[in-house]
């Protein structure tokens, strides 16, 4: 997903400097300024930016517990409430589940990444796994 999230906001900022460099080549019958060029490159930056979010997420296997980063917050699921990690097969990425049948969602691993996400979600069960086993002892 990360080299998704790449390549989507380099195509953003550059159509949008494109665009913004062209806006003034040819008369349209719109006066456009100096200043509506430079806010559309700025908007390119802020969508590239926006596009970036997605390349942030992640997922760490802490002795405290699960560290799970998604777009905008972080948190820390201790091991005391990990039931177990799944990967619903209509779920755009993995959860870790809690109880009370709920569950946080782990988007550094999504379904888009293939054989990468299942080759990591099963490296994390066995980790998972690990310590859920090795802390009911």
């Amino acid at each position: 997903m990360r080299v998704y999230a790449w390549i989507v906001a380099v195509i953003l900022v550059a159509i949008h400097t494109t665009i913004g460099v062209l806006l003034r080549i040819a008369a349209t019958g719109v006066y456009f300024r100096v200043s509506d060029q430079v806010a559309l490159v700025l908007l390119g930056l802020i969508f590239g930016g926006l596009a970036l979010l997605f390349a942030r997420p992640r997922l760490r296997v802490l002795d405290e517990g699960l560290g799970v980063r998604n777009l905008f917050a972080e948190k820390l699921v201790p091991w005391g409430q990990v039931v177990s990690v799944s990967f619903p097969e209509s779920s755009p990425w993995a959860r870790v589940d809690i109880p009370d049948d709920e569950f946080v969602p782990t988007m550094a691993i999504s379904a888009i990444d293939g054989q990468y996400a299942l080759d990591s979600i099963r490296a994390l069960r066995a980790e998972v796994d690990q310590h859920i086993g090795s802390a009911s002892q």
